[in-house]
């Protein structure tokens, strides 16, 4: 019996937190400094994000109109960001220092197609392992991630870039697909 009332209290917690980020917190204003209400709208999304991560570290910035579907297995470390707009996949991994622009869009999984015989909405999703972003990595407005893709630490990936492949540490990558540019020095 206690087993089964402590899980509906999880749940309802769950519920709540989750109905108060995308329902409030989501909508309120960027956490700019200038901005009116923006410390309150950040402390609010914190607040919510804190209950629904699985891990959510000191300092975490979660952006207006952020979605991370329900976040049960995000992990994200200290003084990390989520962009305005971002989308990300419930399972992301992402590493301590990490800034996250405006409009990322990482994937985490993708459709079947392999069958001719079955339209493609009807063939399932093939599943990957989570995108890992290392600490350190600076990823550009628009940028998009692939599924299964690790970016290695101190990486940054540019402003409207494709990411297809695995990033090495330090490597500067932009383009579509997005390609090594150089190494930070």
């Amino acid at each position: 019996m206690k087993v089964r009332l402590s899980t509906r209290v999880f749940f309802a917690k769950r519920t709540f937190w989750y109905l108060f980020y995308y329902g409030f917190a989501q909508h309120l204003p960027a956490s700019y400094r200038y901005q009116p209400l923006g410390k309150f709208a950040k402390f609010c999304r914190a607040m919510a994000c804190k209950r629904l991560f699985r891990r959510c570290g000191q300092g975490v910035n979660v952006e207006r109109g952020a979605n991370f579907y329900t976040g049960w297995e995000v992990e994200i470390g200290d003084d990390s960001s989520l962009g305005i707009g971002c989308m990300v996949p419930f399972d992301l991994k992402v590493g301590k220092d990490v800034m996250m622009g405006p409009d990322v869009i990482i994937i985490g999984e993708n459709h079947e197609f392999a069958s001719r015989e079955l339209p493609i909405r009807l063939q399932g999703y093939k599943h990957y392992p989570p995108v890992r972003i290392e600490d350190d990595v600076w990823i550009g407005a628009r940028a998009v991630i692939l599924p299964g893709i690790t970016i290695g630490k101190g990486a940054i990936i540019g402003t409207g870039a494709v990411v297809t492949k695995d990033v090495p540490p330090y490597a500067i990558c932009g383009g579509n697909p997005a390609k090594i540019i150089r190494y930070r020095d």
